[in-house]
């Protein structure tokens, strides 16, 4: 024989050994060797030298914990076994030495295969008259646990547990090479964070969480004999489930055990078994409906993650891969959400629309320059049952369906599957953001009438002239000469549509596109393409839909000076072994931006949207009015933005930012688009807006917007300086830099 061969027959003695002492003819028992029946030594070995020498150990499932801004507020997790893996020192010694007593007292004395063991459990079998005993050792149960998660397919899984001499024989091959290759305290420590303990608790980490709310480490005799004990049958011996009489037994027993082992002493041993079972039951939150009921708000929040993260590569090949990444991949996720802002908008939210309300009021804040979500807010609690939900808006759908007030699931800030709303005036940042990239300054004016007869064709309809479309304004003050300050200030719509005319909409179409807007609807989707969007000229006036977070961003950008960034829900992304993750050389929670607008672009929009707010532009005049005054009157800082209702009042917005932070804010139907918000509620978002900003950058500099440069306001204007400041040609200059 080869000294390879001397050597793998002497790993192999001791499951020799084994076979030999059991009497391997016979069959039918639990651990049935009868593969080895009859042929003796010789051929019994060369038999397992077939079969694979080590265990390739693929890592088990692992929960992933999901936190807040501070890494510290736990949001919820997210996991199909619940499991953290706890290193052996960070366990109460009772606990090692339970499972030891419990599963395999002869654990520290074997090589991985305990003949005696065999031995005993023929004998016992034999005299019962079938299986009463097994012969697994400690290390045989984790190669079993470590097949079955590791097992790719069903069948696999079904491979590595059903009762066959096949799986035995390689169960006990595995246990002895895997015993050549690593300690007895590893074998322990592996077992113990691969148990299932039962209560959907695997490992002993969320054993001691889910029976006692407290750490391995924590635990005490009475309580690592009770868990050790629950191994053999969790379902038979769970005390939160069944008579407590069962797992005392079983737990007595396992403190008999350790008696025996000299783990503990007598006086130990008699104290604890006097002791009543005393849980403290636990539910670990798993998926978004479990968030804290007293934050239940924080669900559309995670609900966004969570898509959010079925659609990034970096988890997964296909969205089913990247779910069962999230659940068993075991990441520590610090997110953006800032529960601060997040409980500051609720709070202004719920003040002016409470939950029981068919409107939908919410609101988005996003941080300019990285695109992070700081907070998701809206009137609605984020659950399942809709049992006591009020009726549909809509009469002719009541019979089938009730409304989605107060309880649903339904992304209404944004994500999955949302189309959005009707974002309204909030849309001519668009067209004005065209006409300034292609050379147009803030002083470009129109005569802007009451009604304007446009060149865009469109179907008969009460804003028809003939065959062609004809806007007007919301009120006959605005009729007159306007610039880009004044038109977007007072929300002119026949100013708009000129522009619109001049610089072309399809530009404006792509403008809104470029910063982030998915069309999600067929009508969206048709006007969207080349081929038509040069004739949608209602565009401009925000017939399409929009999502919170969509038009959050938008403007977002415009406070980062044309700095473009993704929404994005994290912060941070860790593995389970603490190295931050990436993804083709990048952080997958980084920000991910790029410079959409030149910052004059964006400074010179920014100008004009301070006259929206009551702030002032710094370079012209805003007309003598805006459409929200009471933005700039609440926040008391530099603040630009605009405000934004459809025909009809069907939906009203506001849409505001700082240099420092972005909100988006709408109230509408949900359920029912046609289902007008009526004009008592055309100013909320905007004082929702306004209120949320001012709680958030509390304490925080009075940062100040660059003012744009001379080309973005005159062109090439040669008036003087003061001129060029405010573009009413008076020479005065309104100059207004301050707070």
């Amino acid at each position: 024989m080869t000294k390879t061969g001397l050597a793998k027959a002497g790993r192999l003695a001791p499951l020799i050994r084994a076979g030999l002492i059991a009497g391997l003819a016979i069959a039918g028992l639990l651990f049935p060797l009868v593969a080895l029946a009859g042929v003796g030594a010789k051929t019994g070995a060369d038999a397992l030298q077939s079969m694979p020498e080590q265990l390739t150990v693929v890592p088990s499932a692992q929960t992933t914990y999901v936190y807040a801004r501070d890494g510290k507020t736990l949001l919820t997790m997210f996991y199909e076994e619940h499991r953290k893996p706890t290193k052996i020192e960070d366990m109460s010694p009772f606990i090692t030495s339970a499972i030891v007593a419990s599963e395999d007292t002869r654990f520290y004395q074997h090589n991985g295969v305990d003949p005696k063991g065999v031995a005993r459990a023929f004998v016992a079998n034999q005299q019962a008259g079938g299986v009463s005993q097994g012969a697994s050792t400690l290390t045989m149960q984790y190669v079993r646990m470590a097949l079955r998660d590791g097992a790719k397919t069903p069948k696999e899984a079904l491979e590595a547990t059903e009762q066959t001499t096949e799986r035995k024989l390689r169960e006990m091959r595995l246990a002895i090479e895997l015993e050549q290759r690593i300690s007895k305290q590893e074998i322990l420590q592996r077992y113990l964070n691969s148990a299932y303990f039962g209560h959907r608790a695997y490992g002993i980490f969320a054993a001691s969480e889910v029976f006692f709310s407290k750490t391995p480490r924590d635990l005490s005799l009475t309580e690592a004999a009770l868990l050790a004990g629950l191994v053999k049958a969790p379902s038979a011996y769970d005390p939160a489930v069944n008579d407590q009489r069962a797992a005392t037994d079983r737990r007595n027993y396992v403190i008999d055990q350790m008696l025996e082992m000299g783990s503990i002493t007598q006086a130990q041993a008699r104290s604890a078994q006097k002791a009543k079972i005393r849980l403290n039951l636990t539910s670990p939150p798993n998926d978004c409906v479990s968030v804290p009921q007293e934050e239940n708000d924080w669900g559309f929040f995670c609900d966004y993650l969570r898509n959010w993260w079925m659609e990034q590569p970096a988890f997964g090949a296909s969205a089913q891969e990247r779910l069962a990444n999230l659940r068993r991949g075991g990441y520590k996720v610090v997110t953006s959400l800032d529960p601060k802002i997040q409980a500051s908008a609720m709070k202004h939210i719920l003040d002016k629309e409470k939950r029981r309300s068919v409107y939908a009021h919410g609101e988005v804040v996003i941080e300019p320059g990285t695109g992070r979500i700081r907070a998701m807010a809206v009137n609605r609690r984020y659950s399942l049952d809709q049992s006591d939900n009020g009726e549909h808006s809509d009469r002719r759908r009541r019979d089938q369906v009730r409304g989605n007030y107060p309880n649903t699931v339904n992304p209404l800030l944004g994500g999955g599957d949302m189309a959005g709303y009707q974002a309204g005036s909030t849309f001519k940042i668009f067209t004005m953001l065209a006409a300034l990239e292609e050379g147009m300054p803030l002083s470009t004016s129109f005569y802007s009438p009451q009604r304007f007869v446009t060149k865009y064709i469109t179907a008969p309809g009460p804003a028809t002239c003939g065959i062609r479309w004809c806007p007007k304004n919301s009120s006959k003050s605005m009729t007159g000469r306007q610039t880009m300050w004044s038109g977007f200030g007072k929300s002119v719509n026949t100013y708009f549509v000129q522009l619109e005319q001049k610089v072309g909409a399809e530009k404006a179409v792509r403008m809104a596109e470029r910063l982030g807007l998915k069309w999600r609807t067929e009508i969206d989707q048709k006007y969207a393409r080349p081929e038509h969007a040069s004739g949608w000229g209602a565009f401009t006036l925000g017939v399409s839909d929009a999502t919170p977070i969509e038009m959050a961003n938008v403007f977002a950008t415009l406070a980062a000076e044309g700095k473009y960034c993704q929404p994005i829900p994290v912060q941070m992304i860790n593995t389970r072994d603490g190295a931050s993750l990436e993804f083709e050389g990048k952080k997958v929670a980084g920000p991910r931006c790029h410079q959409e607008l030149s910052p004059q672009v964006a400074q010179a929009a920014t100008d004009a949207a301070r006259c929206v707010t009551g702030y002032g532009a710094a370079e012209g005049g805003c007309g003598g009015w805006s459409t929200s005054p009471m933005v700039h009157a609440t926040l008391r800082r530099p603040v630009a933005g605009k405000s934004g209702t459809t025909d009809s009042n069907r939906s009203a917005w506001f849409c505001g930012y700082t240099p420092q932070l972005a909100a988006a804010a709408f109230v509408a139907d949900p359920d029912n688009p046609d289902n007008t918000v009526g004009t008592s509620r055309g100013t909320i978002s905007k004082f929702t807006v306004a209120e949320t900003l001012k709680d958030a950058l509390k304490g925080l500099p009075k940062a100040k917007f660059t003012p744009p440069p001379a080309e973005m306001v005159h062109g090439n204007d040669n008036r003087d300086n003061n001129d060029r400041r405010d573009g009413d040609g008076d020479g005065n200059g309104n100059w207004r830099d301050g707070d």
